[in-house]
C-alpha cells in the first residue's frame, strides 16, 4: 500500500507540473502575441522637436495626444505643424518649435514677446516694430538671438546741422552732441567751436551749430596821406591860396591778423607796420594882402599907365545868386559909391587900381565865370543902371 501510495503521489505531482508548464506557456504565448499585435498596430511618425528629429511609433490618435504622451507641454505661443487636432497617420512628420521670451527695448521702453522666430528682423516684425535704415539696433537684423538676449532699438529722428555756412537736415538717434558730431564725421579745427554743449543729449528738431573760425595773417600796402603846410604870403590877396609844392602820398606796409567766422571777417587787428615810402608835405601859400576899395572922386587918373580897350558890361551886388562879397573880400553892398570891376586875373591881377573910360577910377576886386580875356564887368547899384550901361567897348588904363 505504501508503494501504491507513493506511486500515485509521484504521478499526481508530475501531472501538476506539466499542467503548470502548459499554463505558463499559454500565458507567455498570449503575452508575446499581444505584444507583437500591439506593436504591430502602432503608427510610425517623425517628431522634430526644436530641431532634434526622432522616429516614434505610437497609438496616439492626434498630434496633441502624441506630444502629451511624450511629456511635451505645448503653450499657445509654440508653433506645431500640423495642428494639434491633426489625426496621426503613418509617416507623418510633426514639427514643434518652442516659443522663447524675448525682451525688446525701444528708446528705453521695455516690452516682451513670446515668439518662435529666431532672427532679429523677424522678431521685430512680429512685434510690429518698424525699423528704418537710420535706426540703431543692438544686433544685426539677420542675427539669431536666444531667449536670454535683449534687442535694443533706438529710433532715429531728424534735426538740423549747421556747419559753417552749410545747412542740412540729418537723421540721428538720441545721443550726445559730441557723439553726434563724431557719427557725422565733423572734424573741428583749432579755432572752430560748437555752440551746443558737447554732453547735451540731442532731441528731435534740435539745431547743432558748428562755427568755423579762421585766423589768417594779411600783409597789405596802404597809402599814407601827406601833411599840408600853410605859409602866409603878403603878395596874395587875403583869402587866396596858391600851391607852392604839391604833396605826395606815402606808402606803409601793414600786417593784420584777421579773424573770420564762417568766412566773414569779424575782427581785424593791426600787428605791425613799416613805412615803405615817406609822404611829401604839400606847401600852400595863403594870401594876407588886404585890398581897400576907394571911393571915386573924379573921372581922370592922376598918373599914366598901360592902356588898352576892353568890352565892358555891368552888374549889381544884388544880382540873383550874388553873395554881396567880391572874390577879393570887398563888401560890395557897403557903400553906393564903390568903384569895383570884375576882371580876368590872368590879364589884370586882383587888387590892381585902374581907370575905366566912362566909369572912373576903380579897383580890380572881383571875378566872374564869363569874364575872360579883354572883358570886364563894372559894379553899379541898380538893375536900371546896369541896363543903361549895356555892353560897350571902353578904354582902360592901369594905374599901378
Amino acid at each position: 500500500m505504501s508503494k501504491i501510495t507513493m506511486k500515485n503521489l509521484f504521478s499526481g505531482s508530475l501531472r501538476s507540473r506539466q499542467t503548470a508548464v502548459k499554463i505558463i506557456s499559454v500565458v507567455l504565448f498570449v503575452s508575446i502575441f499581444a505584444f507583437v499585435f500591439y506593436q504591430g498596430t502602432k503608427t510610425s511618425v517623425v517628431v522634430n522637436a526644436d530641431g532634434k528629429e526622432q522616429q516614434i511609433s505610437t497609438h496616439a490618435k492626434t498630434v496633441g495626444d502624441l506630444l502629451e504622451d511624450k511629456g511635451i507641454i505645448v503653450t499657445k505661443y509654440d508653433k506645431v505643424t500640423p495642428s494639434l487636432n491633426t489625426e496621426i497617420v503613418d509617416g507623418l512628420t510633426i514639427d514643434w518649435e518652442q516659443a522663447k521670451d524675448i525682451t525688446i527695448l525701444v528708446d528705453g521702453k521695455e516690452s516682451n514677446i513670446w515668439t518662435t522666430e529666431s532672427k532679429v528682423k523677424d522678431i521685430l516684425e512680429e512685434a510690429k516694430i518698424d525699423v528704418t535704415e537710420h535706426d540703431q539696433v543692438s544686433h544685426a537684423l539677420d542675427a539669431e538671438v536666444k531667449s536670454t538676449d535683449k534687442i535694443e532699438v533706438q529710433k532715429a529722428f531728424q534735426l538740423t546741422l549747421v556747419d559753417g555756412n552749410a545747412k542740412k537736415q540729418v537723421w540721428s538717434t538720441s545721443t550726445t552732441v559730441a557723439n553726434f558730431l563724431k557719427q557725422q564725421g565733423i572734424q573741428l579745427n583749432e579755432f572752430d567751436r560748437v555752440e551746443n554743449k558737447s554732453d547735451t543729449l540731442i532731441k528731435p528738431n534740435d539745431q547743432i551749430k558748428v562755427v568755423r573760425v579762421e585766423k589768417v595773417t594779411d600783409v597789405v600796402e596802404e597809402p599814407v596821406d601827406f601833411a599840408v603846410e600853410t605859409r602866409s604870403d603878403s603878395s596874395l590877396l587875403k583869402g587866396k591860396e596858391k600851391v607852392v609844392s604839391e604833396g605826395e602820398k606815402g606808402t606803409v606796409s601793414r600786417t593784420y591778423e584777421i579773424i573770420k567766422k564762417n568766412g566773414k571777417v569779424v575782427d581785424k587787428v593791426l600787428k605791425s607796420e613799416e613805412v615803405v615810402k615817406e609822404p611829401k608835405t604839400k606847401v600852400v601859400a595863403v594870401g594876407s594882402k588886404v585890398v581897400t576899395a576907394a571911393v571915386s572922386r573924379g573921372s581922370q587918373s592922376t598918373s599914366e599907365g598901360k592902356e588898352f580897350y576892353v568890352t565892358a558890361t555891368a552888374y549889381t551886388p544884388y544880382c540873383e545868386g550874388c553873395s554881396g562879397t567880391s572874390a577879393s573880400g570887398i563888401d560890395l553892398r557897403g557903400s553906393s559909391n564903390l568903384k569895383v570891376i570884375a576882371v580876368d586875373p590872368n590879364l589884370i591881377p586882383l587888387g590892381t587900381k585902374v581907370w575905366v573910360e566912362g566909369y572912373g577910377n576903380a579897383i580890380a576886386g572881383d571875378t566872374g565865370g564869363a569874364i575872360k580875356g579883354n572883358k570886364i564887368d563894372v559894379l553899379v547899384q541898380s538893375k536900371s543902371q546896369a541896363k543903361n550901361w549895356g555892353r560897350k567897348k571902353v578904354r582902360i588904363r592901369i594905374l599901378d
